[in-house]
């Protein structure tokens, strides 16, 4: 089988386009020449990639398949352009980590400054998504290491890589002093719905999960008047009056004495969280620099 990689990228463009004109202008190629590409494609596996339709095309469970691997290889070589090019600025290799916003924001960047002066010729590329994605991730070779929420009410989720506990991370109701609940010894987010929040951005992993749980308790989102990137500005918010937030315990017990913030924990079973440390299931296939990365954070358990 011999696709090139103007083959694949055609073919990534019509499924993302719905048409072999739009494709073949994306991809710069003549509508001729795609769609003989795509003929060509065809031919070489025996079987139709794509349904013809009026308006454009959609794509058989072959063609589905071919999409699917196609941006898999386009990612990875994208990825060794980039990796090519830190050699040549003098690096010796490349660690991808992807982690929640909690291990991101709150626990990785201590856990892996050690690791980083002690190997100034590794570049480490490091990304907040939500755990789904970072085990995703991983089944998809596109991280080397991932740290993941466990999710009971998603086990399934697992399935794949090989994952390790690493660190407790409960979740907590970040009040301001004099709060009518910041007295209490824990609190349910049923609670906390009816108040003014202020949080991370939408497109945070933390934040996507607590609108997430704000849906199923009461189909209604968290009433959100301010996003900010950093757990110390929302406590300061927090310790203002602005509104209340929910965030890692560790983040608020270490910002709450400086702005005027309680930490209340939530009782809920999803806030209890558990960090998890991941590698692919063949873990033996990573690099030398990415297993001792690994290595090295679960001593920082």
């Amino acid at each position: 089988m011999r696709f090139d990689l103007t083959d694949l990228q055609l073919f990534v463009h019509i499924l993302d386009s719905g048409t072999l004109t739009a494709a073949a202008q994306l991809s710069h190629l003549t509508l001729a020449s795609a769609s003989e590409r795509v003929r060509g494609m065809e031919q070489l596996l025996g079987t139709a990639l794509l349904i013809r339709k009026a308006r454009g095309v959609q794509p058989t469970a072959a063609g589905h398949t071919l999409g699917q691997h196609a941006r898999q290889v386009l990612s990875q070589m994208q990825l060794l352009r980039g990796a090519m090019g830190e050699f040549g600025a003098g690096l010796a290799g490349q660690i991808r980590l992807r982690g929640n916003t909690s291990a991101v924001r709150e626990h990785l960047p201590l856990a892996v400054s050690g690791f980083l002066r002690q190997h100034p010729q590794i570049a480490l590329e490091l990304q907040e998504c939500p755990s789904s994605e970072v085990l995703a991730g991983l089944r998809q070779g596109l991280c080397d290491i991932g740290v993941a929420a466990w999710d009971a009410e998603d086990a399934a989720a697992l399935a794949g890589p090989h994952c390790q506990p690493w660190r407790q991370d409960p979740l907590a109701a970040a009040l301001p002093l004099g709060h009518a609940l910041a007295g209490r010894s824990q609190l349910k987010l049923a609670e906390l719905l009816h108040e003014n929040w202020v949080g991370l951005p939408r497109e945070s992993a933390l934040q996507q999960l607590l609108q997430k749980q704000a849906l199923q308790i009461n189909d209604r989102l968290l009433r959100i008047q301010v996003q900010l990137q950093h757990f110390e500005g929302l406590c300061q918010l927090v310790g203002q009056g602005v509104g209340i937030a929910v965030l890692p315990l560790a983040a608020v017990q270490r910002h709450g004495a400086a702005t005027g913030v309680v930490a209340v924990p939530l009782s809920d079973a999803w806030a209890q969280r558990q960090l998890l440390l991941c590698t692919p299931a063949a873990t033996a296939s990573l690099s030398l620099p990415a297993r001792q990365l690994h290595t090295q954070l679960l001593q920082t358990a």
